[in-house]
């Protein structure tokens, strides 16, 4: 059985692209293998959240992972912060991390750019501490996107070059988890590209969204003046709708959309209250459990006690035979 592990930056509510992209294949996976799904509440200091922020993002994501379908009893859903072995083990990883590999890293480039006025260290040392979460429990497969690739592949190095220093097998390289047909890619509102936070609130539709705020958004979603001829390609902005429409609606009001379009008789005031009203009909379940789980304080501790308990497991596991290997011991 394979160890999988993935973590979310506890940055705001899921969406549509969260459950399709991945979140979907999370909840098949618990029932195949050793999951390890974490929130990255560490991870998220690097832009600094306010304490009140912090906890209050962090509660509503294991609510929604809970209200999405992942099960604490199947799956290990845990607190990053409530497994302080990882720091331990970042650490050990610090000290085999040379300044020059991490200053290449795209992503830390990606970031000093945009906000040149927040370079700090834990930006630079990002892919050290993701390192640390995946070798933390010896993980063999990860379910990342094109961004973080690069990512797994430094921590593949990390791995690599403790087993050489220290002359042990200890441990495994960790691959991409590569869900295949099952992965699928779902446009943001707003024309730009892929569904997310960083596009604005008007870009994304939330699992926990109202009926009205999803109303709203649908009706403001970019398209254009329409085909000009019959059997027209779609441009862009266009392929998003229909994508969105594909992903949440009937077959037969996707087909029913698709032939107005290609006989040049598509009207999108009409296909966006359409789709409006499937994805509120989609977003139904999750919603509703949403605010029962959070209504639940019991259940939700409980989640999280587990989660933490049986992480920190491993990760006692983990760091104790590190200690041993490096030279650490007790007198």
């Amino acid at each position: 059985m394979e160890t999988v592990l993935s973590g979310i930056r506890p940055t705001g509510n899921l969406h549509l692209g969260n459950y399709f992209g991945a979140l979907r294949n999370f909840i098949s996976m618990q029932n195949e293998h050793n999951c390890y799904f974490f929130i990255a509440d560490y991870h998220s200091l690097t832009t600094h959240p306010t304490p009140q922020d912090l906890h209050g993002n962090v509660r509503q994501i294991l609510v929604e992972y809970l209200a999405a379908g992942l099960d604490p009893e199947k799956s290990t859903l845990y607190v990053q912060s409530d497994v302080p072995q990882v720091i331990e083990l970042y650490l050990f990883l610090n000290m085999n991390a040379y300044i020059g590999e991490l200053e290449r890293c795209t992503s830390f480039k990606d970031k000093i750019r945009q906000n040149p006025q927040n370079i700090n260290a834990g930006l630079l040392t990002y892919p050290t501490l993701m390192a640390a979460d995946i070798l933390l429990h010896r993980a063999t497969k990860v379910p990342v996107g094109k961004d973080q690739e690069q990512h797994l592949e430094m921590t593949r190095t990390f791995a690599n070059r403790f087993n050489r220093m220290y002359n042990v097998d200890y441990f495994p390289e960790p691959q991409a988890f590569n869900f295949g047909n099952e992965l699928i890619k779902i446009p943001g509102l707003n024309g730009s590209g892929k569904m997310g936070k960083s596009e604005g609130e008007g870009n994304a539709i939330y699992l926990a969204d109202e009926p009205e705020a999803i109303r709203k958004k649908v009706m403001k979603a970019v398209t254009d003046s329409g085909p000009s001829m019959p059997n027209q390609e779609k441009p862009e902005v266009i392929k998003n709708i229909f994508q969105l429409m594909h992903v949440v609606s009937a077959p037969e009001t996707f087909n029913y959309f698709d032939e107005m379009y290609n006989t040049c008789q598509i009207r999108y005031g009409d296909m966006k209250k359409q789709l409006a009203e499937d994805m509120i009909l989609f977003t139904a379940p999750f919603r509703e459990k949403i605010k029962e789980i959070s209504a639940d304080e019991a259940y939700v501790s409980r989640a999280a006690r587990i989660g933490k308990e049986k992480a920190q497991e491993s990760a006692s596991k983990t760091v104790s035979e590190i200690r041993e290997i490096i030279g650490f011991k007790k007198f």
